[in-house]
């Protein structure tokens, strides 16, 4: 991958900062109200122009997105069907239509990078540190620590926090993800609690931090990209690993190849890539994308647009519940009866009910759904439904976990675009 370090750097810097405003500067584009497509052709021609050709379904492109024919070609390699939506960090997601598999496979995984992946990823020389508030620091090959302790392989999902943030109005910086930044693959390795029990958790830690080998965009290799961390509770439960495995093979490079941390029900972030050191801590971890308001949501609900004080700002734990729809594709046709399924997933929770609507919201229909396949899974759901005549029709999944809370119609909005819960809907012309 190229290392971009003049104007087409200047490009994805600018369309990280300001999605909407880069729009208007780079193409002179403006949306239609949905935040989709051209509104009255602006920047059409403009962008048509800089690919060499049409582009026949401009009406369903999102603000704030550049085109992947703008990036280097191999980014994806060993991805099918993804959407680039920056190159510089890697960052792609997966249409909703993709991801239909129980477990999502590899090359289907959505990508999410804050820096530059190491080059070097050999799995027989890798090792991992554990030290900090320890009682017995350590430094481990992949090889040890599958030796050392139990393998374990568990469906976990994971869903990067800024997931939906291309619904928010007014808009927020960052990717603008729509619903793809979410999978559920299988992912083989060892309980971080049982390493850390080997390396005897001191009595005042309270956090734990995350170091990777990634670079820093930069190019500074004092800098690092991002060094989150979780509470010790979170930690020690049963479901997060370190593994070096996806789906019975090595982690996709750009998956964080060939170790990483998998955290499920909280931000992706927390599942750090190309893990190289975990240390404990005796405060709040406040490594880079630790402090400010990065992962962060106000401690309150705010007005779109409020102005929120830094020191308002709450760390990001548990996501909230949410459903996926797969198939049908949206904007597709229907007979008289369609088989409607999805995902259902809810944080550290377990989803209890999955409805659907065709009517917008009028009437609901419980839907058949899945246990986990184990704790930390997303739920797969399915359910026939029947439409009464020809015509337009949106299908919306709800679903409900076992606290009691519920998919929203509305979007509650945040400064950062993160935890957007809404209830996914689809289109359908019946005939």
């Amino acid at each position: 991958m190229t290392d971009r370090t003049d104007g087409p750097r200047g490009l994805y810097d600018f369309f990280e900062q300001d999605p909407e405003g880069a729009d208007a500067a780079f193409f002179g584009r403006k949306t239609n109200s949905d935040r989709r497509g051209f509104l009255k052709g602006a920047g059409l021609a403009t962008m048509g122009a800089m690919i060499g050709t049409a582009i026949p379904f401009h009406r369903n492109m999102p603000a704030g997105f550049i085109p992947a024919a703008f990036a280097n070609e191999d980014v994806l390699t060993g991805k099918d069907g993804l959407t680039l939506l920056n190159d510089r960090p890697i960052n792609a997601e997966t249409p909703p239509h993709l991801l239909d598999d129980p477990i999502t496979p590899t090359a289907r995984h959505f990508i999410r990078n804050n820096g530059h992946p190491p080059e070097d990823v050999d799995a027989d020389t890798w090792t991992l540190t554990v030290d900090g508030l320890v009682d017995n620091p350590m430094t481990l090959t992949i090889a040890e620590l599958g030796e050392k302790f139990e393998n374990h392989t568990m469906a976990l999902t994971i869903e990067c926090g800024g997931n939906g943030r291309a619904a928010f109005d007014p808009p927020a910086k960052g990717n603008q993800w729509t619903l793809g930044a979410v999978g559920c693959s299988d992912w083989t390795g060892v309980r971080l609690k049982d390493v850390l029990n080997a390396a005897g958790v001191k009595d005042n830690v309270v956090y734990t931090a995350h170091v990777g080998a990634d670079s820093h965009l930069s190019g500074n290799p004092d800098k690092l990209p991002i060094s989150r961390g979780m509470t010790i509770e979170k930690a020690m439960t049963d479901n997060v690993l370190i593994a070096w495995a996806q789906n019975g093979a090595p982690i996709h490079p750009n998956n964080g190849a060939p170790l990483r941390l998998v955290v499920p029900g909280w931000p992706g972030s927390v599942s750090h890539k190309w893990l190289k050191r975990i240390y404990l801590r005796d405060i709040v971890h406040d490594g880079p994308k630790m402090t400010g308001t990065s992962y962060r949501v106000p401690n309150r609900p705010v007005a779109p647009g409020e102005k929120v004080e830094k020191e308002d700002f709450e760390i990001i734990e548990r996501m909230p519940v949410k459903s996926l729809i797969t198939a049908p594709q949206t904007g597709t046709a229907s007979g008289m009866k369609a088989e409607i399924r999805g995902h259902a997933w809810s944080g550290d929770r377990k989803v209890t009910r999955l409805d659907v609507s065709i009517d917008f919201g009028a009437s609901w229909q419980q839907a058949d759904l899945d246990d986990p396949v184990n704790e930390g899974a997303w739920q797969n759901w399915r359910t026939t439904v029947a439409f009464p005549q020809a015509g337009y029709y949106e299908v919306w999944a709800r679903a409900t976990d076992d606290s009691g809370e519920q998919q929203p119609f509305a979007l509650a909005w945040n400064p950062k675009g993160y935890l957007n819960n809404t209830m996914h809907r689809i289109a359908l012309t019946v005939s």
